[in-house]
């Protein structure tokens, strides 16, 4: 029984060494090491911040990052960043550089395990379903100026919407759905300095699940 037991531990050991393997530890080290600190946040909450915090910042909070992303995304991203915004962040003025760092393929899996594991409890999980909502396309394009800001795929996938905002194409495999609802919902958890409108008082939360449901949709 004690030979099986060690060889237990000695296969976990070894599973855990292989190549590949996330480490979250590891992964906080890597994020320190590449200077992801002097651009992103990972402490929070967003209202400890004062607005010099916020304007100083180079790129978005991550403290929440776990609640906001799907990992897999999020892992390929750290590899190969593409420009989500098409300003540079903080300006509408400036054009995005795109000059993000790139990470190795173990650190990128390193570092996306430790940011899949900062979260926010204001998101509740199993809200907000992904699906051609009518009514959440209609506010989206219609009602609220939300396309004014946000670049998305229209018809034949054409390109439309404003720059001033992240681009919201792909959004449904970048995004928890359950996180956009809560980020409607509560703006001043995440970002209680933002240029967003904020929309409590002028879309029911029902609405709101209806704008989080059309835009996790986007491919």
């Amino acid at each position: 029984m004690k030979r099986i037991s060690a060889l237990a531990v000695a296969l976990a050991i070894a599973l855990w060494a292989l190549p590949g393997h996330a480490d979250p530890a590891a992964g906080e080290a890597a994020f320190k090491a590449s200077d992801c600190t002097a651009c992103h946040y990972t402490d929070g909450p967003a209202k400890e911040k004062t607005i010099d915090d916020q304007l100083a910042k180079k790129g978005p909070e991550l403290w929440y990052a776990g609640s906001k992303f799907q990992k897999e995304w999020l892992q390929a991203w750290l590899q190969d960043p593409a420009p989500i915004r098409q300003m540079k962040f903080n300006s509408v003025t400036e054009a995005n550089p795109g000059d993000h760092p790139k990470l190795a393929a173990a650190d990128a899996a390193n570092v996306s395990d430790f940011l899949m594991g900062l979260t926010s409890d204001a998101v509740e999980a199993g809200v907000v379903k992904p699906k051609k909502n009518a009514k959440g396309r209609l506010i989206f394009t219609k009602k609220m100026p939300c396309s004014g800001c946000h670049q998305y795929e229209g018809r034949k996938k054409k390109l439309m919407g404003g720059r001033s905002g992240p681009s919201l194409v792909g959004v449904g495999k970048r995004l928890n759905p359950d996180w956009i609802y809560a980020y409607l919902l509560t703006p001043e958890i995440f970002k209680p300095v933002k240029a967003m409108p904020v929309f409590v008082g002028l879309l029911s939360e029902k609405d709101m699940k209806n704008v989080a449901s059309y835009v996790a949709n986007f491919k």
